[in-house]
């Protein structure tokens, strides 16, 4: 009888729900890909055990971890140490060992400015729809690029102006956001991701511009309503495939000490999400 092997090092994402999480498939096939000898795992983990599976986490042999809602607040609390770029954003998403301490950091940020930088673009005027936690990660990103001004948009004008105010960028109202002469529209709303909102759009086909960059957090679909009509008047698009797979990139290499291999992560989860 073949005893099963057992991997040397453990991964996983932890959420509640997780539902159908691309993460495993996406790390497991770059960990083998790599020859790298470990297995990544899905842990859903309610609210209530969360400080628990952190104390578990300290005694098991678990390498590295991805966390998701509803936990990217409530964990940092638990943790040793939080990265610059985690407090920025005031989230995290990424737990990894530093010696004996549990280090929490944040990568959307590098997920999120990963295609402006392969296309060497510095926008001029961004404008940000959407004030939730994805926007805190697109204007900490927008800041670190050097985007010439940055101006928020919000149904909920309140919201928009308290992150407005903490970040130091413009804020205008939904109403007027059509008005904001920018090149780059960044979608952060979950405005147009499959399900009841897929037929949503949080942008007027009418008021794109030809050459401005549209970009949009959602992931699946790929091609969004948003991103169908922004390309239909003559936009450059950039789907969310490029910052989820920007951002695990930057787990991997936090993890393993490896570069993953963005090509092949990009076409992989394109896959997953077609079926």
């Amino acid at each position: 009888m073949n005893t099963p092997r057992i991997p040397t090092r453990l991964f996983g994402i932890i959420g509640y729900p997780l539902g159908h999480t691309m993460s495993p498939p996406l790390h497991n096939t770059m960990l083998e890909q790599q020859g790298l000898d470990g297995v990544f795992m899905a842990w859903p983990t309610t609210p209530e055990s969360l400080g628990d599976f952190i104390a578990a986490l300290r005694l098991l042999p678990i390498s590295g971890l991805s966390v998701t809602l509803p936990h990217k607040e409530e964990v940092m609390k638990h943790l040793d140490h939080i990265t610059d770029r985690a407090k920025v954003v005031g989230a995290v998403n990424t737990l990894f060992w530093r010696e004996s301490e549990v280090v929490g950091d944040n990568t959307d940020l590098v997920g999120f400015v990963r295609p402006l930088r392969e296309k060497g673009f510095t926008p001029q005027k961004a404008l940000v729809l959407g004030a939730g936690g994805a926007a805190r990660a697109v204007l900490a990103g927008l800041q670190e690029v050097g985007a010439g001004s940055i101006v928020l948009t919000n149904r909920s004008e309140d919201r928009a102006r308290a992150l407005g105010k903490e970040f130091r960028v413009d804020v205008v109202v939904w109403e007027d956001r059509t008005r904001v002469e920018a090149d780059l529209i960044v979608n952060s709303t979950p405005l147009g991701m499959a399900g009841e909102l897929v037929d949503s759009s949080p942008w007027p086909r009418e008021s794109f511009s030809q050459g401005q960059v549209v970009y949009d957090l959602v992931y699946n679909p790929i091609t969004t309503r948003f991103l169908a009509e922004a390309e239909q008047e003559g936009c450059i698009t950039i789907s969310g495939v490029a910052m989820f797979t920007g951002q695990a990139a930057e787990q991997f290499r936090l993890w393993t000490g490896q570069d993953m291999d963005l090509a092949l992560a990009d076409k992989l989860v394109a896959r997953l999400i077609e079926g």
